[in-house]
């Protein structure tokens, strides 16, 4: 298991006053922004189409939905996102996500209400366009924010999903867009890397590999 912070990073540790105020800011959120999105958001999957009674949908529903939604929303979002990283956006909304440039897996869903709610329809449009059973999309929910959880923990373990999926960033990936100048930090897909190499904004990451690789074979 390998600390991204002990690879060669720029260090910024967090103090236990910064942890604590994210925690707080969590709890305001999820409270004051997630819970009502959620209780005003059911009546309109119920109209979409989302099932919740018996019988539960076959497995092979499930997964091909499941892949349907991590394909749609990480193409969503890295445009969602890419829009958040200019100048005025930035400034005035997604800096929030960014004050800590070491995040931890809580820094995931810690960012300014707006970004919530604005990069949150990218997890929500599959569904909405699919209605899935209400079991599905709960698994779904599940699934994305343990993806995002794990993006932002600042660990490479053995067991990190990039060791086994295709194309799938992970905390290495991501680690990188939050040490970088806004203005060229790139990596803005939530799950996958294509997109980015497609867009040609992973070029900083994938020149600082190449240089970490070269340098390990010197030493």
């Amino acid at each position: 298991m390998a600390s991204l912070r002990e690879s060669g990073w720029e260090k910024k540790l967090n103090t236990p006053e910064a942890e604590g105020r994210c925690i707080l800011h969590l709890i305001l959120y999820h409270v004051g922004v997630n819970f009502p999105v959620i209780m005003f958001s059911y009546p309109a999957f119920k109209y979409m189409g989302l099932k919740s009674s018996l019988p539960l949908p076959p497995w092979t529903a499930v997964v091909s939905q499941i892949i349907f939604y991590f394909i749609l929303e990480d193409f969503v979002f890295y445009w969602g996102h890419r829009l958040l990283h200019t100048k005025w956006l930035y400034k005035h909304i997604h800096s929030v996500h960014h004050e800590y440039a070491t995040p931890f897996g809580l820094t995931s869903e810690y960012a300014h209400p707006a970004e919530i709610l604005f990069l949150g329809f990218a997890t929500i449009i599959g569904p909405a366009l699919t209605g899935p059973h209400l079991s599905t999309l709960w698994l779904w929910v599940i699934l994305r924010v343990l993806e995002t959880v794990e993006a932002h923990c600042g660990y490479h373990f053995p067991w990190s999903p990039s060791n086994f999926v295709p194309l799938y960033g992970g905390a290495d990936f991501h680690d990188y867009h939050h040490r970088v100048l806004y203005t060229k930090s790139g990596n803005y897909s939530s799950t996958f890397i294509y997109m980015d190499w497609l867009f040609g904004t992973d070029k900083g990451y994938r020149r600082l590999k190449a240089l970490e690789e070269q340098e390990g074979k010197q030493s």
